[in-house]
């Protein structure tokens, strides 16, 4: 079995408990080579997490012989240039969601990649993670008859930062495509995908209510999945409380779950509720990762590609219009 040997561009926050351990801890993962534009902090990065190389050039870690494939951890404005930069040196890429600006961005990523034969994979992590697969489980089993529809509400009050002068990226769109719809409901939406199947018909309306900066603070949108089943969500981040419940509503029950904390999941039908309470790893992209590195090794399948992440990013689209 090949070890594959990684070399993260983007060695920010996101990398130093989320992600960057996954590709060490891992089984046949090793990561050899980081890069950040200051080099300093690529630097200690790298003395930190006993990282071979760094460097604060992304060129040089993409053509680094000894780099087998490439973690793009930057923000979403520069995903497709160091993607078509990793595709172009035949180097499989693996990204950080969401997977581009737009879904125009998305399909030149995925057509780059399948110019130069390299898979190209997304860090959709729910996709892979105990709780998540539980609810999928209960889906497919039949637990509440046949689904009918799903409503998601997600509030949270004005962040301190959203009020300072000095922004932070995930709230301006030229780096981040949106706002903090676009960094959260995108986990949402794309664990519906892997969930209920594709969305095929969507509407939607955004807006900007407080005004603390240009991207949108509210989204409400109604989707229609290919199986005919329907949906609804509201996201505002300008509300008193924070709210973060989604309910998938069949013939014969529901399933209410929250996508960003270990609630426990509940099943509700007419026999009673049931809880299932699952806990998020250490690391809550291993078991993501584990899937990337069993895919290049032909020893299995990773469930997050760039059709399938392009799928999420082209429904946000289609509420932001």
């Amino acid at each position: 079995m090949k070890t594959i040997r990684w070399g993260i561009i983007g060695c920010g926050d996101v990398t130093e408990v989320k992600s960057g351990p996954g590709f060490q801890k891992a089984d046949n993962s090793e990561l050899v080579a980081v890069m950040r534009r200051r080099g300093e902090l690529a630097k200690d990065y790298a003395a930190r997490h006993r990282v071979p190389r760094w460097y604060d050039n992304a060129s040089q870690l993409i053509n680094d012989p000894e780099v087998d494939a490439v973690y793009v951890a930057t923000p979403p404005s520069s995903h497709k240039e160091y993607t078509l930069m990793s595709a172009a040196a035949g180097k499989p890429v693996y990204v950080e969601k969401p997977m581009a600006l737009n879904f125009a961005e998305c399909q030149e990523m995925i057509a780059a990649c399948q110019d130069h034969g390299v898979p190209l994979f997304v860090a959709y992590y729910r996709r892979t993670l105990a709780r998540f697969l539980k609810i999928r489980e209960l889906v497919e089993a039949g637990a509440i008859g046949d689904v009918r529809f799903v409503n998601i509400i997600f509030h949270q009050p004005i962040g301190a930062e959203d009020l300072n002068p000095d922004k932070p990226w995930r709230v301006d769109p030229n780096v981040a495509g949106g706002g903090r719809f676009v960094d959260l409901a995108s986990h949402m939406l794309d664990f519906l995908d892997y969930a209920l199947g594709p969305i095929a018909d969507v509407q939607g309306f955004a807006g900007n209510q407080a005004g603390n900066y240009q991207a949108e603070d509210i989204v409400t949108g109604s989707f229609k999945f290919a199986s005919g089943v329907q949906g609804v969500g509201t996201w505002c981040f300008s509300a008193f409380e924070n709210r973060d419940t989604t309910e998938i509503v069949g013939t014969e029950g529901r399933i209410s779950y929250s996508t960003f904390d270990a609630r426990p999941i509940t099943l509700t039908t007419g026999e009673g509720s049931t809880e299932f309470a699952l806990d998020y790893p250490q690391h809550i992209a291993q078991p993501l990762i584990q899937t990337v590195v069993d895919d290049l090794n032909g020893t299995g399948k990773c469930p997050s590609t760039g059709e399938t992440a392009a799928r999420t990013s082209w429904v946000m689209d289609q509420m932001l219009l």
